[in-house]
């Protein structure tokens, strides 16, 4: 990371966090839950035909001094970043997506941390279905996370697995390996989420973020509030009450009109298989 570009303070202010910044097990949870609610996960950019930097200084440009949101190269580019100037021993790995049912190529970026030899896996980009807190790397163990239950699996060839507790059974969300990933790796998987034809974030309009008691999310044109385990849905409709929407759920200010933004080309696309049941 280019010197000087990240701000501890700004990025702490960014996030609502103003306690202690000693690299601990407690500091990394609080970190992970303080971004998740204060930080969307969203695509807004892609649709503007705006390209994706992941350049340090742009990433902290985009969501910290601007307060926009990103998806899970931005938002765990950014908590890597944070993490390392906090003093955390932490790298980038790479995840497949099986939201779908079928794992996806490695287009998904988490955190493994190591902490007094200890691994966790830590993540801030994977929308409403993102665990609340890091998991330690322990395989077959069910986590509870805010009325929620994870677990790793060893999974073959695969790797490890990232489960969710979902309709009395356990979901897949994730699986990942623990090669070393450089650089490249993580722009060639960007290059192909935010310009592909085949693409979620190319073809639709999604955000997320966390709540206390549940979650945000949109997709396209369907909004989906969970409280305490309700569901309640909203249809947006087009034009300037689309982007307040965004403002005041997300509080994604786009320097943008609806116009701009590309036209919905599968306005029909199932939830579960963007944010998990």
């Amino acid at each position: 990371m280019e010197k000087g570009v990240f701000d501890p303070e700004a990025y702490l202010a960014r996030i609502n966090y103003s306690g202690s910044v000693v690299p601990t097990e407690d500091l990394l949870t609080d970190l992970q839950r303080a971004q998740l609610f204060a930080i969307p996960f969203e695509n807004f950019d892609i649709l503007l035909d705006r390209g994706i930097s992941l350049e340090p200084a742009d990433l902290c440009d985009k969501l910290v001094k601007r307060k926009r949101g990103g998806y899970c190269f931005e938002l765990n580019g950014l908590f890597l970043m944070a993490l390392q100037a906090f003093g955390f021993d932490a790298r980038a790995l790479l995840a497949r997506v099986h939201l779908t049912g079928t794992p996806s190529g490695r287009g998904h970026q988490i955190t493994l941390v190591t902490i007094r030899g200890r691994q966790w896996v830590a993540d801030v980009g994977f929308g409403s279905a993102n665990p609340r807190a890091p998991i330690p790397l322990e395989f077959d163990r069910p986590f509870h996370q805010d009325g929620r239950q994870v677990r790793l699996k060893e999974a073959g060839h695969l790797g490890i697995l990232l489960q969710a507790w979902t309709d009395e059974q356990w979901q897949s969300l994730y699986s990942f390996e623990m090669t070393q990933v450089l650089p490249p790796d993580i722009l060639y998987g960007n290059h192909y989420a935010s310009t592909s034809p085949t693409s979620l974030f190319t073809t639709a309009r999604v955000a997320a973020l966390a709540t206390p008691g549940g979650s945000v999310t949109l997709l396209n044109t369907t909004l989906k509030k969970t409280i305490s385990g309700k569901e309640y849905l909203e249809e947006l409709g087009a034009g300037p009450t689309y982007l307040e929407a965004l403002r005041d759920h997300f509080g994604i200010e786009l320097d943008a009109t609806y116009a701009d933004l590309r036209p919905l080309t599968d306005p029909g696309k199932d939830m579960s298989q963007v944010f998990g049941n």
